[in-house]
């Protein structure tokens, strides 16, 4: 898979959250040149808290949204810092800053924000400019190879530009764009709903009745804000098999109640549940996950999204039919984030240059096939294809770019915070049990090289 042939392509990469940083980065190591187009005034992508929401739909319905972050403003990180920063710049704890091991989404920013300037990247990034469109130029024209056309426009000046490229990198992240249930009523329904994705404060919801959907890690940390506001929540979870860390703050809670799925929304205000119980609400929240999407993206059919499956995509990254010159970065859930958002980067800039090869286009599509395959032998929901939660897989993943296996106190960090979560979902982050695991992480090479840095 190597090749001695090497030379320098011109790439676009559209985003500038933590998968665009880390892939210009690469890009610019393998020696190629860079422009990353960026739609905020500002790195960081999700990131990049945004607490004017009110030009946002409710639902987050329309194709190109106004708002990328999804970010509340009280969230701190459900992952402690030491696991979190990309192999060569840990993301270790500052002076004047938030010191703590699961810090606030302004932390990460800022550490994003030193990434950018450490390496950099700045020059390379066109900020306040929203891509608009990208498609082949040549697709399917014998013996040349595929370009790229990438329409993009000023946000403050309305200037349009159009640009050819010989490779794109889609980075735009998958924490945006609400996925939402069917539920009967729902359009019916007269008072107030709104994704999470617009969530930001809970002062709105003061002394009222809030129906919180979906017990997922947002649904349970706003419903637990939201206590101390509302005169009532009541969170709808898939199952009533709640974890130990949420039945704590249940029993002790009793403004907060846990219910079964909903059965039907009313134009009166009326809530019913699947087990017959009802309520009457002034608010619903939707914290029912995000989709995949790419609204600017024109590959003639060749790539689709399909109940959240975006393929056919060879290692959650290629299309094999119009790889390696298009790529995705940062598709994967439940992985350790940045690490693997920079073996993709690595890998690609190292195909870009010639250096690695991919294998033929039936082996990519036998693989994806077969990978489908083993989806459906699990009983594994279409929409949950991309979801990883397995470190070999990394590892694996990283061997085609000699990416460097994850450390072992990497992954029992990950597991020992999962765990406390588990069993302690108010405390977990100030309050912890894996002290000799993190004397190991500290003590290793990836924080020694911070006398570098």
């Amino acid at each position: 898979m190597v090749s001695v042939k090497s030379h320098s392509k011109h790439v676009c990469v559209i985003g500038g959250g933590p998968s665009g940083l880390v892939s210009a980065r690469e890009l610019k190591k393998e020696g190629h040149s860079v422009v990353v187009i960026e739609q905020n005034h500002d790195v960081g992508g999700q990131w990049l808290y945004e607490p004017c929401v009110e030009s946002e739909d409710a639902l987050g319905k329309e194709e190109f949204l106004k708002v990328h972050s999804s970010i509340y403003a009280s969230l701190r990180l459900t992952s402690s810092r030491e696991i979190m920063g990309f192999t060569d710049f840990p993301f270790s704890v500052k002076k004047g800053r938030d010191m703590r091991r699961f810090p606030s989404h302004r932390e990460l920013h800022l550490y994003l924000k030193d990434f950018c300037d450490w390496f950099g990247l700045r020059e390379m990034i066109r900020f306040n400019t929203r891509v608009e469109y990208v498609g082949m130029l040549n697709y399917g024209v014998f013996g040349e190879d595929l370009k790229w056309v990438v329409r993009s426009v000023e946000k403050n000046t309305g200037k349009e530009m159009e640009e050819v490229f010989d490779a794109v990198i889609v980075a735009t992240g998958h924490y945006s764009h609400p996925r939402l249930p069917t539920i009967k009523g729902m359009d019916a329904w007269k008072r107030k709903q709104m994704h999470s994705h617009v969530y930001r404060v809970p002062e709105p919801f003061r002394n009222e009745v809030v129906v919180v959907i979906g017990n997922s890690l947002s649904g349970q940390d706003i419903s637990m804000e939201l206590v101390d506001v509302a005169k009532e929540v009541h969170l709808s979870a898939k199952s009533l098999d709640i974890s130990n860390g949420l039945s704590k703050v249940v029993s002790k809670t009793s403004s907060l109640h846990i219910h079964p799925q909903i059965d039907s929304l009313h134009e009166d205000g009326r809530v019913s549940f699947v087990d017959g119980s009802r309520v009457i609400a002034d608010s619903i929240i939707y914290c029912t996950g995000y989709s995949y999407s790419f609204p600017f993206l024109d590959t003639k059919g060749i790539v689709v999204v399909d109940d959240d499956r975006v393929g056919p995509l060879f290692e959650h990254t290629f299309p094999p039919s119009l790889a390696p010159s298009l790529s995705f970065v940062g598709i994967p859930r439940k992985i350790i984030g940045f690490p693997f958002f920079e073996s993709q980067a690595r890998w690609i800039a190292q195909l870009l240059s010639g250096k690695k090869t991919l294998p033929s286009w039936d082996d990519m599509m036998k693989s994806i096939k077969d990978f489908y395959h083993s989806l459906d032998e699990a009983g594994m929901p279409k929409h949950k294809t991309h979801e990883i939660a397995n470190f070999d897989y990394c590892d694996r993943y990283g061997d085609y770019c000699e990416f460097p296996h994850l450390e072992q106190w990497r992954r029992e960090l990950v597991l020992a915070t999962l765990k406390n979560a588990e069993e302690n979902l108010e405390t977990y982050r100030d309050s912890w049990y894996d002290e000799e695991q993190l004397h190991e992480a500290l003590q290793s090479p990836h924080f020694s090289q911070l006398s570098h840095i």
